[in-house]
């Protein structure tokens, strides 16, 4: 089969054997796979988590077909049309664990629904599991255009917060964050951004913040946190290593929370998508939950895809087509 791998000489389609479905692992028909950030860094030789590295089958999102199931996969039946995550999804065939999955709906195409799955399961478990956010509270959500930061404006609003306020360092993204929950949108890269929060929140500060730029905005999120607030660090698109004011940090008696799937079991993840599925999936068939579509790439040109991404300039999600 073709897939996507990475080489001694960087990532290429190449001809690889068609994986055989083991225990609880589902065989799926990959029909389009979702870009994220991680896969730019993977394509590089970097590590993320425990994959990585050459003779890596690129990729971590898709939706397609069953086409097999192992021994103890349950639920699941060949042709069923379904949505999940996990390594190697740029690929004609992929393996999931047949936990990690959701049932595509059927007023969403493979593009679409190839949108969601990490959006849905990363945001879910960031501001209602580990955030515990709760009807009539606030939310600031860094890094907001991206996919799953416009998921979590999304999901924070299905929730209940009467106020999310959302950032973004580019003007034209910056000015479409309305579209997607966003009563205020920030600019975390002029210093000013702060005092707006303040004065948007009486001067206590949000109740939340969703944090995937860390880094250069790490002091200005304690500031900006109210008094026994929380902050769900979920992302380092602002560099992994910064300066931290433990002193604000103990004074506004913030909750600090890190969470990533890349140390999680299984289990872990599994319990993940349930929660999902019994939260908010009636959202996802109802469309009240979807990620706009900046561009679709076949399969032959992904190289292009990452190239797109990689130019910063999209809003949504970037889909390749296998």
């Amino acid at each position: 089969m073709k897939a996507y791998v990475y080489g001694p000489n960087g990532a290429a389609i190449s001809d690889v054997a068609q994986p055989k479905p083991k225990g609880t692992q589902v065989l799926v028909r990959v029909r389009a796979c979702g870009l994220n950030r991680a896969d730019i860094g993977m394509r590089k030789g970097h590590a993320h988590g425990a994959a990585g590295g050459a003779g890596t089958v690129l990729g971590m999102e898709w939706a397609g077909e069953v086409a097999g199931l192992g021994p103890d996969a349950k639920g699941l039946t060949v042709g069923d049309r379904i949505m999940g995550s996990g390594g190697a999804a740029f690929a004609e065939y992929t393996l999931a664990d047949h936990g990690r999955l959701f049932r595509a709906p059927s007023n969403m195409n493979f593009e679409e629904a190839a949108t969601l799955p990490v959006a849905l399961a990363t945001m879910h478990n960031a501001v209602v599991t580990a955030g515990a956010l709760q009807p009539g509270q606030t939310v600031l959500i860094q890094g907001a255009s991206s996919g799953v930061g416009l998921m979590a404006m999304q999901i924070a609003k299905l929730k209940g917060a009467k106020l999310v306020v959302g950032s973004s360092t580019d003007a034209t993204r910056r000015g479409r964050l309305r579209e997607f929950g966003a009563d205020l949108a920030v600019d975390s890269s002029d210093p000013g951004w702060v005092e707006e929060v303040l004065k948007a929140t009486g001067g206590e500060g949000v109740d939340l913040v969703i944090d995937q730029v860390s880094g250069p905005v790490a002091n200005q999120n304690l500031a900006a946190t109210k008094v026994k607030g929380r902050i769900v660090n979920v992302g380092r698109l602002g560099g992994t290593h910064a300066d931290f004011n433990f002193d604000l940090h103990a004074a506004r008696r913030i909750n600090y929370i890190g969470v990533t799937f890349r140390t999680r079991t299984i289990e872990e993840v599994r319990e993940i998508f349930e929660e999902v599925r019994k939260d908010i999936w009636g959202a996802v068939e109802q469309r009240k939950l979807q990620l706009p579509i900046d561009r679709v790439f076949a399969f032959a040109d992904i190289d292009k895809a990452f190239e797109h991404m990689e130019a910063n300039k999209h809003l949504g999600k970037i889909v390749v087509t296998v």
